[in-house]
């Protein structure tokens, strides 16, 4: 029962956290790429990872639910951390009991420092790995032929998944063969079959996948190993936070935790632990090698991939590396049982580390609620300026305010709203959102549509339409979309001029660089899909006059 209201309140507390997101970095990757049902666009590898099932997920949660709205997306990733929760607690409880199962589980439920996977559902290519990956070992220790059938679909499916599906081959072939001889043969089969198909998928499409394996990699793994275990120890235990995302470079800002030796410390009583039942003559069980080669295989081959942004405190690193950890652990103790008049401490110790979890990731969600903003923001301001703007329009980093979208071309994008539907802010919307986004959607309109500032010639008279604006800043004069104002700069110093239009009164993304005094200038501001004006002012030493800027 405790442990169906710990799933219970996980499930529920992903979907507030993630009420406001919408798609986000790589998973514009496969809504522009990867919207086709072809074999290229299934097998093609994704960075270094196989990526069949996300994929054909996303294809499927596209052709059911359209691209309007993310939620769908969320709920499976809820779905998916719940489930592979609950299968972690089934195996823990082979080894150590409820009390202690539960107790390992609930902070990896509510796991802070790998907010990146918790909260954003690309990441479900790391969790269906670990979820089939657990349930192929727990298949396995039946040792049955139904049960070694059942495990060969799984690490099929833990493959298909992500990379991360390798050590999961790798540790399950362990378990196989430590195996009394009667039953190899048949846990070989289970093995070989996800094995070969992993291996024919890389011979046809992930060998042109990127690689970063390197000699100075190789000769750095050991302490990249060493640190990986470290942090994924801390994170399990609540000792280290840490804000770091490898995917951007920054995360949500949190102060850091406690310092890493004492992770370290953690580390070598587990070390000690392992030496003390060894030298007691307690043999460890059979079940404990395939996890420690499996985790192993995991902290190495990310070791020899690494360049900047994967450090081993990353986020999206944390996850399956904590889970690794309390397979270990459960292993390393097994046959253990809790006193009953231990359980409160353990329940409080329990709640002691979860804690600092969820303070991470209610930062995380933070941090992706505003990437969400500024995506939606973007995406209005290309749908707005949809009449002008180059179908090879790219929302870079400069460009976007956000280096989560360079996979969004205007015209890729325009074919897949067109179809599914638009996740952008209406102009309405627009128009009250966060003002982070409307800041950032002035800057995209301007190199969008684009406006364009040019030399003008001779001098306008004093008529109708022209308007004098003090020295100084502050007052404005709107600019309609459609029209070409002639400014007029007295004699005096360099003038900027400044725009905005979605922006609040006291922002001005755009800035023009010096005008020089007694210069005149055109602003051709180009008709778009709505009908809100721009609004121009100047910061100058001297009066500056502005001829059409209102019809």
């Amino acid at each position: 029962m405790l442990l169906a209201a710990a799933l219970t309140v996980a499930f529920g507390l992903i979907l507030v956290l993630t009420r406001e997101m919408t798609f986000y970095q790589d998973t514009w990757a496969f809504l522009m790429e990867r919207r086709e049902f072809s074999a290229d666009a299934i097998l093609s590898p994704h960075n270094e990872h196989i990526a069949v099932f996300p994929v054909l997920i996303e294809q499927l949660l596209l052709h059911f639910f359209g691209m309007t709205s993310a939620r769908p997306e969320y709920v499976l990733l809820a779905a998916g951390l719940v489930g592979t929760a609950a299968l972690l607690f089934a195996y823990v409880r082979r080894r150590v009991g409820d009390w202690l199962a539960l107790f390992a589980v609930t902070p990896v439920l509510f796991l802070g420092p790998a907010w990146e996977v918790l909260l954003w559902p690309f990441e479900i290519g790391f969790i269906g790995s670990v979820f089939f990956g657990l349930a192929a070992l727990l298949a396995l220790e039946s040792e049955s032929r139904l049960g070694d059938a059942v495990a060969c679909g799984f690490l099929v499916l833990a493959a298909g998944f992500s990379s991360l599906g390798v050590p999961f081959l790798v540790g399950s072939t362990v378990a196989v063969a430590m195996r009394p001889p009667g039953g190899r043969n048949r846990g070989a089969c289970a093995v070989a079959v996800p094995v070969l198909l992993f291996g024919a998928w890389y011979g046809s499409w992930g060998y042109e996948a990127e690689s970063h394996v390197s000699l100075e990699n190789v000769w750095q793994a050991p302490i990249y190993v060493a640190e990986a275990i470290s942090a994924n120890v801390g994170s399990a235990l609540g000792l280290n936070p840490d804000p770091t995302s490898g995917a951007l470079g920054r995360g949500p800002n949190v102060e850091p935790g406690l310092d890493p030796i004492w992770n370290r410390a953690v580390v070598l009583v587990l070390v000690g632990a392992l030496l003390v039942r060894r030298v007691r003559g307690a043999s460890l069980p059979r079940t404990f090698w395939p996890v420690a080669v499996l985790a192993m295989t995991n902290w190495l081959l990310t070791a020899l991939n690494y360049f900047p942004g994967r450090e081993p405190t990353n986020s999206r690193y944390q996850y399956a590396g904590a889970i690794f950890v309390v397979m270990l652990v459960a292993n390393l103790f097994d046959g253990v049982r809790v006193r009953q008049r231990t359980v409160a401490v353990l329940a409080a110790l329990a709640v002691l580390v979860t804690v600092p979890h969820l303070v991470v990731l209610v930062r995380g969600a933070e941090f992706l609620e505003e990437q969400s903003v500024l995506t939606r923001a973007d995406s209005a301001a290309i749908e707005i300026a949809a009449a002008r703007v180059d179908p090879e329009f790219q929302l870079t980093a400069e460009v976007a305010g956000t280096p989560t979208l360079p996979n969004v071309f205007a015209g890729k994008y325009f074919t897949a709203v067109a179809k599914y539907g638009s996740p952008a802010y209406t102009p309405a919307e627009l128009a009250t959102a966060p003002p982070d986004g409307r800041f950032q959607a002035d800057v995209v309109l301007t190199h969008a549509l684009p406006l364009a500032l040019t030399g003008g010639e001779g001098r306008v008279g004093d008529g109708i339409g022209c308007r004098v604006l003090p020295p100084g800043a502050g007052a404005e004069v709107e600019l309609a979309p459609g029209t070409t104002a002639r400014i007029e700069v007295a004699p005096g110093p360099d003038a900027t001029f400044l725009l905005r239009r979605f922006a609040g009164r006291s922002e001005y993304p755009v800035r023009s660089e010096g005008q020089p005094g007694g210069s005149v200038s055109l602003l051709t501001i180009p008709a778009d899909a709505v009908a809100a004006p721009w609004h121009f002012a100047v910061e100058a030493g001297q009066r500056v006059r502005v001829c059409g800027g209102r019809r």
